[in-house]
């Protein structure tokens, strides 16, 4: 009865799992689809408890209540701004679950397999603990370069690539030791293996630049995805290989889209620190380049109100500022007022794949007018205003005007070529990618120093007496 009630749970998770990546793909339907991830990993806990024997509840419980009761704290006070370091950091625990279950797995005993099931199972271990500890590694040093801790800069060491080279030979060799071992005697180069592993995931991430963190993100998440299968596969829990694959599968597709859309090879990422040279690290990006013309708060509010077309691009500032509610405040006023206003949406803007989307919607600003950058870029000669809202590298002219800059080639958004520009930021510091942005110094740009929300929050007000005039 365990087994058939487990069998059946296990196929209708997979089924929700399957349903809830379908909803997450659509704005409308995000929340429908996080829904049904979530009663398909209640199913699956309840399954998997069926089919515990009865004195191993007690660990069961013991181990669930304090992790849900830690998850459910930390998720309920994390800000809009942590997202991508918590979503880091949950991948760095899927990685050392991946570690801990195959050594235990190895300590275990080979179960009474033999021949070619035991080869199999002993491949299964080794490449499960491979994986998972390139995820950990990697996903704190993510964590570290997303909240600060760490320099965004890529650490770009002397013959980086060989020094990766050696360390995935060594792991290849190793790899034929601990399968070549007589039963039990491999643990050695088992955890020999381990070591190596953790420092390439350190390296690997390190050599990767701040403005590339996106993408390292949702390639972090493929890998805990294939660490989970393993997993699966290690325990022979058929709900965790298809579980991990999706994950993985998933996680892979988006990093390709998203190196797609930065005219990056996945390759070239993965390797870390693209447009750099063999051990420097990107620079400033020179001098400035000109001087800027700033405005104020009512010259602002006189361009959006007497303006027909105005597109938004929001950035990482807008949520450091928590802007979003005030920025919907203002969209409305400027909609209602017969300003045609839209958003447009670079694939990697935030520290995070779908950041600014996120926080669109939770600010319920209308799906129809939120566009994504190959919709809307070309629109911006025929826009009046393009108000660039605490971005900074994901609209640099360098991109496509300085083929010596480090995003040489990254598709940008080209507000510049509205009639006016209008560039909101606290300073005239960099982007994350650590370089100059030439926007600040054009004809056509005008700056509006100082904190997002406070000068959208004084936008509302201008726009109100303007609008009511």
């Amino acid at each position: 009865m365990g087994n058939s009630f487990a069998t059946t749970s296990y196929i209708a998770a997979i089924a929700l799992f399957i349903l809830s990546l379908s909803g997450l793909s659509q704005h409308r339907t995000s929340r429908r689809g996080n829904l049904f991830g979530m009663i398909g990993m209640l199913l699956a806990l309840i399954a998997t408890a069926v089919l515990i024997p009865s004195n191993g509840i007690a660990p069961l419980i013991a181990a669930i209540v304090p992790g849900a009761v830690i998850g459910s704290v930390l998720a309920s006070r994390v800000a809009m701004t942590s997202m991508p370091e918590l979503v880091a950091m949950l991948h760095s625990f899927v990685g050392a679950a991946a570690v801990l279950v195959g050594i235990s797995n190895y300590l275990g005993g080979s179960h009474g397999l033999t021949g070619g099931d035991l080869t199999i199972h002993e491949l299964e271990i080794y490449i499960g603990v491979f994986i998972g500890a390139i995820t950990f590694t990697g996903s704190i040093v993510a964590f570290g370069k997303l909240n600060g801790k760490i320099s965004g800069k890529p650490l770009l060491l002397p013959a980086r690539h060989v020094l990766n080279l050696l360390m995935v030979l060594a792991v290849i060799v190793l790899g034929v030791v601990f399968m070549s071992s007589a039963e039990g005697a491999g643990m050695t180069p088992l955890l020999i293996m381990t070591a190596i592993a953790f420092v390439i995931g350190i390296h690997l991430v390190m050599a990767i630049g701040g403005a590339d963190m996106p993408v390292v993100v949702s390639m972090l998440n493929s890998y805990s995805g294939w660490a989970a299968a393993a997993a699966g596969f290690m325990l022979e829990n058929d709900l965790l290989i298809v579980t991990g694959a999706l994950v993985g599968s998933s996680g892979a597709i988006l990093s390709f889209i998203m190196c797609r859309a930065m005219n990056r090879s996945f390759i070239s990422v993965i390797l870390g620190g693209f447009g750099t040279a063999e051990g420097v690290a990107p620079g400033a990006g020179g001098e400035p380049q000109g001087e800027v013309t700033p405005i104020d708060i009512d010259g602002t509010a006189e361009l959006l109100s007497d303006a027909k077309s105005v597109i938004i691009v929001p950035g990482y500032g807008v949520a450091v500022a928590q802007a979003q509610h005030s920025l919907a405040e203002m969209v409305k006023l400027l909609r209602d007022a017969g300003v045609a206003v839209r958003f447009g949406i670079h694939p990697v803007a935030g520290r995070l794949p779908g950041h600014m989307n996120v926080l669109l919607a939770e600010a319920n600003v209308p799906y129809d007018i939120v566009f994504e950058m190959d919709e809307i870029n070309h629109d911006f000669p025929a826009t009046d205003v393009a108000m660039v809202i605490g971005a900074n590298d994901i609209v640099n002219p360098a991109a496509l005007e300085d083929p010596t800059s480090p995003i040489a080639g990254m598709p940008v958004l080209e507000v510049w070529k509205a009639k006016t520009a209008v560039v909101m930021k606290r300073s005239m510091a960099s982007g994350y990618a650590g370089i100059d942005n030439p926007l600040f110094y054009k004809e056509n740009t005008r700056m509006l120093f100082g904190d997002a929300k406070k000068n959208v929050d004084a936008l509302v007000a201008k726009l109100r007496e303007l609008v009511t005039a």
